[in-house]
């Protein structure tokens, strides 16, 4: 091999590297960056409560339904053809979002920017391994990657309260249009194609029973909220769901090539490391909606004030993560991740305990604490997964790890948006009894609970405005204090199961002819 060719391949890997990072970056960056501009949407859109969750929870379920299917099609036709294909998917839909004149316009947007982010997610390690054959070189690109992926979350809030404050909401989604566009053309110039050598036949059955369970049950938990529980379209939503997922358990089973074998959890560690996964997406990162909501609808701060005030969450996450890898050499997973379960926990309860007099620095505690319990998590889990299979199976087990992170912040944010409505229409009668605005305390509690206090308030005249105001924001107060306590209590129970879950004995990891050998039991 000549110098200038060897030279030409090194560019092309740091290229693969530079594009992959960048297509993570963007769509790691849109989980954390919509929430600081959602009570711009709620006024310009009049947008719900039930509609500001589904900006969040639409892309995390597309994101979560595709991302297995998106392995497959990426194994069987192209892993640069796959992720080119989510690139521009995800681009285009980013359009869409910022043109969105309505709530249905801008959520079925967030479906479509969740499916092109399925595709980049899902090829984007699969890139990184085929472009740094060398492993000393892989673990270099690898850390790269993940170090700029903790940054996109740790940025996330900051940058949208400049994009928001300073050009308006709907630039948290237009700014990706150059930077997509020219990933687009550096991805087909730059990036070498890969394959699997013996890709399975693609399961769409999987994927649309899955899909269909995901949604449905999204829909049931978030409509509640407004129809209520026994309400004949939730009622139906979760049927439907519960039969989807057990027609998706019968069709893995019967499937030659499930996108999710059956075989992955054979060692209990993968179900251990799933919970984890699902116990820190449904606690940590579904409450970022509510929190934001919290620092701008009841303190009153600017979109950029508001980031600037979870940035102690984000970057104690980014720096936790780094340490954390680390432990991860010399102590058990399962004691990390158990550990990193107990302090967000610890962390959601003392965020838990604000009254309606508090300021940001009330959440100052809890926010480092749980960003603290994240980082020990986060590399942790995904260590775990990926060594409890087989190397020819990392991919899967990955892709696993990413399903479950997707979906718990779908489940998160609608499970606890019930618990909060709830709460808060009970905190507004409760405010309301023996004022003359008792008679309508259940009109107004649930408009608060979806949202609509802007609008309520215009509705009423100026001596029972003062009044609704002060209900309102105190009832917000103990519906986010309930949801807190309840996230909590949902992480501490993960920090005790994970524990005789995740087993040393189970990881695996390759030896020098390549076969899994068992690795030491501190690892």
């Amino acid at each position: 091999m000549t110098p200038d060719w060897e030279g030409g391949v090194v560019l092309k890997r740091w290229w693969t590297l530079c594009v992959v990072s960048v297509g993570s970056f963007m769509l790691l960056l849109d989980v954390t960056i919509v929430n600081i501009a959602l009570p711009d949407i709620e006024e310009a859109l009049d947008a719900s409560l039930t509609d500001l969750q589904w900006v969040v929870a639409a892309y995390a379920v597309a994101l979560s339904a595709a991302l297995l299917t998106a392995g497959s099609l990426a194994d069987r036709f192209g892993r640069r053809a796959v992720f080119s294909w989510g690139m521009a998917v995800f681009t285009l839909a980013s359009l869409l979002c910022g043109v969105a004149q309505s709530p249905l316009m801008l959520n079925l947007a967030r479906v479509l920017q969740g499916v092109g982010g399925a595709a980049l997610l899902a090829t984007s390690l699969a890139l990184l391994a085929a472009a740094h054959p060398d492993n000393k070189e892989r673990h270099v690109a690898l850390a790269v990657w993940g170090a700029i992926s903790g940054a996109a979350l740790a940025v996330g809030p900051l940058a949208g309260g400049i994009l928001v404050e300073g050009v308006g909401w709907r630039w948290i989604f237009l700014v990706n249009l150059p930077v997509g566009i020219l990933a687009l053309v550096a991805t087909v110039m730059r990036v070498e194609e890969s394959r699997a050598e013996r890709p399975g036949a693609i399961d769409w059955p999987g994927f649309l029973t899955l899909g269909t369970a995901l949604g449905t049950l999204s829909f049931g938990l978030l409509r509640a909220n407004e129809e209520g529980w026994g309400s004949t379209p939730v009622v139906s939503a979760f049927i439907v769901s519960g039969v989807s997922l057990a027609a998706f358990v019968v069709v893995e089973r019967i499937r030659r090539d499930p996108m999710l074998p059956g075989e992955l959890f054979e060692k209990i560690t993968t179900t251990g490391a799933a919970l984890g996964v699902l116990a820190m997406s449904t606690t940590a990162f579904a409450l970022l909606l509510y929190l934001t909501l919290y620092l701008q609808t009841v303190l009153g701060h600017e979109p950029l004030a508001a980031g600037l005030r979870l940035l102690p969450l984000t970057l104690s996450i980014f720096v936790a993560s780094a340490a954390a890898a680390r432990l991860g050499t010399s102590l058990p997973a399962r004691w990390l991740v158990s550990a990193g379960l107990a302090c967000i926990g610890t962390g959601l309860l003392l965020m838990g305990d604000i009254s309606a007099s508090d300021d940001w620095t009330g959440l100052l505690a809890g926010q480092l604490v749980t960003g603290l319990g994240v980082g020990l998590v986060n590399p942790n889990v995904v260590a775990a997964a990926m060594g409890a299979v087989e190397p020819a199976r990392v991919g899967v087990a990955s892709g696993l790890s990413n399903t479950c992170r997707s979906l718990g912040i779908a489940v998160g944010v609608a499970t606890l948006g019930s618990v909060f409505a709830d709460r808060v229409r009970d905190g507004v009668h409760d405010a309301l009894a023996g004022t003359p605005l008792e008679a309508r305390a259940g009109e107004l509690g649930h408009a608060v609970a979806s949202g609509q206090v802007g609008p309520a308030l215009a509705q009423l005249p100026g001596e029972q405005r003062e009044v609704f105001a002060g209900a309102a924001q105190g009832a917000f107060v103990d519906g986010l204090n309930s949801i807190l306590t309840v996230a909590a209590v949902v992480a501490f129970v993960g920090a005790v199961l994970v524990l005789p879950l995740i087993r040393s004995r189970d990881l695996v990891t390759a030896g020098p002819d390549g076969e899994p050998l068992p690795i030491a039991a501190g690892h």
